[in-house]
């Protein structure tokens, strides 16, 4: 599993345009007036920008991605308050978890499986906030008559294995929030959509390739005539990709705040 320099880069401005504002707030809130922040799967430091802003200058990030060229990213964003953490998401005991106050993932979980989730939670007594994961919805205006049938086909790919186990894919906040209330924590959840316009076209057209070659691998007819048509109008298109944000807070934590 990997993602490039260049499609975080892309995707970013429409990251931090979805993410629930309330959710985010209450996030930073979580963690303390001496943030220690582990950020899983950080890539080039989206959720460092999306938070940074908000924080206390003593906050401290702990950078944790397997790609060493992401992860030096991501350390420049943060600056002094990094360090970096080149591991295997896969291996949640070798995380970086002492004196953290918070732990932040961004679309990450529909990605892993219900048992890394379930490791990762029991693993955890601090807050958790998991923003951007597919929920499975896409829409489309003007509508195409494959759109259903390649959403379908879509979804069926991201439940597939990316490295930890069949993948939760579009039940992925829904699967979470199940796990980490099995866990002791309150669950706090709120939608995080891309609203993508013309002014995001170049995005759709890499969107749309990338949902082009998934669908493919799985077999749906006229997916590529699907992709073609998709990108000559995306300048044209509105687009929306559901996403949620999930926050996580141990019950006890909870129940004192």
């Amino acid at each position: 599993m990997g993602f490039s320099a260049d499609w975080l880069a892309l995707r970013e401005p429409s990251d931090h345009a979805a993410r629930d504002t309330a959710l985010l707030r209450r996030a930073v809130n979580e963690a303390g007036a001496k943030p220690v922040i582990l950020d899983l799967g950080c890539g080039t430091g989206s959720t460092v920008r999306a938070l940074d802003a908000l924080l206390p200058k003593n906050r401290q990030w702990r950078l944790v991605d397997n790609d060493l060229g992401l992860l030096q990213l991501a350390g420049k964003a943060a600056g002094d308050s990094a360090t970096l953490h080149q591991l295997d998401l896969d291996d949640i005991d070798s995380l970086p978890l002492a004196g953290v106050t918070l732990v932040t993932a961004s679309a990450l979980i529909d990605l892993v499986s219900r048992q890394w989730l379930a490791k990762l939670a029991s693993s955890l007594s601090v807050p958790v906030y998991l923003a951007l994961s597919y929920d499975g919805e896409m829409n489309w205006q003007p509508e195409h008559p494959l759109d259903k049938a390649v959403t379908a086909a879509f979804n069926s790919h991201q439940r597939s294995d990316k490295g930890f186990g069949p993948a939760l894919g579009p039940d992925s906040v829904e699967v979470a929030s199940e796990v980490f209330r099995a866990h002791g924590f309150e669950v706090l959840v709120a939608q995080s959509p891309w609203r993508l316009a013309s002014a995001e076209a170049e995005l759709q057209k890499e969107l749309v390739a990338g949902i082009t070659q998934a669908v493919i691998e799985f077999g749906a007819q006229d997916a590529e005539l699907w992709g073609r048509e998709r990108t000559a109008v995306a300048g044209q298109t509105l687009c929306q990709i559901g996403h949620g944000d999930l926050l996580a807070i141990p019950e006890l934590k909870s129940e004192r705040s």
